[in-house]
């Protein structure tokens, strides 16, 4: 028999509570709940406003556990980064004939470093073009450009002073 437990449960980043889904899930795995809501909370902060994915692996025997937090979409961090409180429709951004706002390269390496450990790309330069090119989808500029023009600066090398890094 296995004494490993997983619950997995999506919660408002900074704002996770003993409350449902967790609390009735972690209270038979015999682990210190508030603990547990307590790192859930620190490792979420970031992503305040917005539900984050988090798994909580729990030892039942040992009675101890480990959290894994998964990131929103890199479209729900660029709205988050313009800024935009209400939804916005797929049709509002007609992608890359209607903007709905502007990102700095700033925010935009913000987005790129929330995603590092989801994405599959080796280098901080092609992140960024990854999150560029959900820019186009959404109809968001970068830098006053649109994001096709942008992502051709950057594999020009435009900006590899500001991608250094992984």
């Amino acid at each position: 028999m296995s004494t490993k437990m997983t619950i997995a449960a999506m919660v408002e980043g900074g704002k996770a509570s003993a409350g449902p889904p967790l609390g009735p899930a972690l209270g038979p795995a015999g682990v210190n709940i508030g603990l547990v809501i307590a790192q859930i909370n620190e490792k979420t902060k970031a992503f305040s406003g917005m539900n984050v994915p988090v798994k909580v692996i729990v030892d039942t025997k040992a009675k101890t556990f480990e959290i894994e937090v998964g990131t929103p979409p890199t479209s729900a961090l660029i709205k988050k980064e313009l800024g935009l409180k209400e939804p916005v429709k797929e049709t509002d951004g007609e992608k890359g004939k209607k903007v709905i706002g502007n990102i700095t390269l700033k925010q935009l390496l913000n987005v790129a470093g929330a995603k590092k450990d989801q994405s599959l790309a080796r280098s901080l330069k092609a992140r960024v073009k990854e999150a560029a090119g959900t820019c186009l989808s959404l109809g968001v500029t970068i830098e006053g450009k649109n994001a096709k023009v942008f992502t051709a600066e950057v594999t020009a090398g435009t900006f590899d002073s500001q991608l250094k890094g992984d």
